[in-house]
Order: C-alpha cells, then structure tokens, then sequence
C-alpha cells in the first residue's frame, strides 16, 4: 500500500492563459486564470482553490505524502499549502514542493517526464519508494485513487472507457488509445486514430481506452527511464507516456490497466470554469469535509 502522491503544477498553463469563447466569467475568475496556475484558480461562492478538491479526494483514499511540482520562481503554492519547501502540515497531509527548473536555452519547462524526473532528483526517496503521479488540473475520485492504491502491479495506470467521459465528441476523439493485451496490460499508445482504426483497439469488454494521465510507478525501476526519456519531435518536450512506452518495451517491465468507467473534471481552459463550478456545486453542496 502506498501513500505518496506526485501533483504535477510546473506547466505553462497556455491553453488556460488564451481568451475564452464564453460569456459571464467574472473579471476575477478571469484574472486568476491569467495569472495563477490552473489548481490555484478559485472556484465557486467559497473561493475554494481548484487543487483543494484533487487533495481532499487523495487524502480520502489513503494517501499522506504530497509532492507539487511547481514553476521555478512560483511562490502562491507557498501561500496556500505552507510556506517550507517541504513538509509543510496541511489538513493531515505532508506537502512538499518540488521546483521545475527551466533548462537552459527553454523558455518553459520541459514537460511532464521532465517534472517528474526533477521530483525524483530532488527529493532521491522516491526512487526508492513507489508513488501515484497525476495532473492537478484534472479532479480524479476517490475510487481512483483508491484502486491505484491497492493494484499489485508495480506500475498501473488508469484505462478510462471513452464513452464514460462526458467530453464533446470533438475532443474526446483527439484522445490517444491504449493497446491492451489480454491479461490487462499495456502494449502501446496510439496517437489520432482514425475512427476506423480505433475499433481495432477495443479491450475484452468491448470498450475504448484512455489515459487521463494518474499513474503508479516503481520509483527505481521508472527512474533510468525518465533520465534517459527523449524528446517528443513535435512538442518539443519530454512526455511521460513517452518514458512510459520506452519502460513497456523492455522485458519483464509490464504496466497494469485498471479499467474504470466515468467522467474526470478537466480544467484546462477558461471555456472549463463554468463547468467545473457547476459539478462541484451538484458533488460538494456543502464544501469539503477534511
């Protein structure tokens, strides 16, 4: 059973920093998504920052030790979780942070492989220990958390049914796919399908997966492979699921799907507030319970 859990917060927040389709967000909603990263925008009457939900899930289902990933020179993290670069006490939960370093030449982070990869250097435990890593833009149950929690596997991530997310149709078909063999396990991630190569891809159940990026790692068997992880030739930047297939192609180093049917909160654009206000108004009426 494990208890470390890895938020990743270090990103630029591009897509979340472009102007909105949408009318009625408030100028403060709008402000802080300009300036604050996308777990520190404030949501709904209480003003209860975003990353709070994601936390209170997690500590819910067990977990205690909390490393964030954050920018070089950000400082609001502090502010609001504690203000030691780690182990900082918060709602019964260690908070730690984990600054991204901007290499040289960049002039952002190097992306989500690379942010995890700077948690393991900074903080050397963690390649000694296993760990659940995920984004802190995304709002994952409790259940989730839950199963990543218990698998044996040493490295699992989730497989979500595409049709259980209540995405549009546009969006939901930009989504890479997972090849899976019959035991569960990862064979590849297929990027833009095209609608008729995505039926190949069905699992056992007749269903469709994807990754909403919440994994589990070994700390010393994933570590060589996020230090040595290349760069994506588009994107231009060291993605996990790149370090994730590297690892799969390796003998003896298996990653284990866990199915799971329903929707995962996104806040990536401003287009997503009004969203995510009204979900959390109809799942935590009352605020949340620590």
């Amino acid at each position: 059973m494990i208890n470390n859990l890895i938020i990743l917060a270090g990103g630029a927040s591009s897509r979340m920093k472009k102007e909105s389709t949408l009318k009625g967000l408030s100028e403060k909603a709008v402000r802080q998504a300009n300036t604050r990263n996308k777990g520190l925008i404030e949501i709904g009457e209480k003003n209860t920052p975003f990353l709070h939900y994601l936390l209170h899930n997690a500590k819910t289902a067990g977990y205690l030790n909390i490393y964030i990933v954050i920018a070089e020179k950000d400082d609001l993290f502090q502010a609001v979780y504690g203000k030691n670069e780690a182990n900082n006490s918060y709602k019964g939960l260690t908070i730690s942070f984990v600054r991204q370093h901007i290499v040289n030449g960049r002039s952002k982070p190097q992306g989500t492989a690379d942010a995890l990869y700077q948690a393991l250097e900074q903080y050397p435990i963690l390649t000694k220990s296993s760990f659940v890593v995920c984004n802190c833009d995304n709002l994952y149950s409790t259940k989730v958390f839950t199963e990543l929690k218990k698998v044996n596997s040493r490295n699992a991530l989730i497989g979500y049914d595409r049709e259980g997310l209540n995405f549009s149709s546009e969006r939901i078909g930009k989504f890479a796919l997972m090849k899976i063999d019959e035991d569960g396990y990862l064979m590849d991630i297929i990027e833009k399908p095209s609608p008729e190569e995505a039926l190949s891809y069905q699992d056992e159940f007749g269903k469709l997966r994807v990754s909403m990026n919440i994994f589990k790692f070994d700390g010393s068997l994933f570590y060589p492979f996020l230090k040595n992880c290349p760069i994506h030739p588009e994107r231009d930047e060291k993605e996990l699921p790149t370090a994730l297939l590297k690892m799969i192609r390796k003998k003896d180093y298996n990653v284990k799907v866990i199915p799971i049917s329903e929707h995962v909160i996104d806040l990536t654009s401003k287009d997503d507030i009004s969203v995510v206000e009204k979900y959390l108004k109809e799942h935590y009426p009352k605020g949340l319970k620590w």
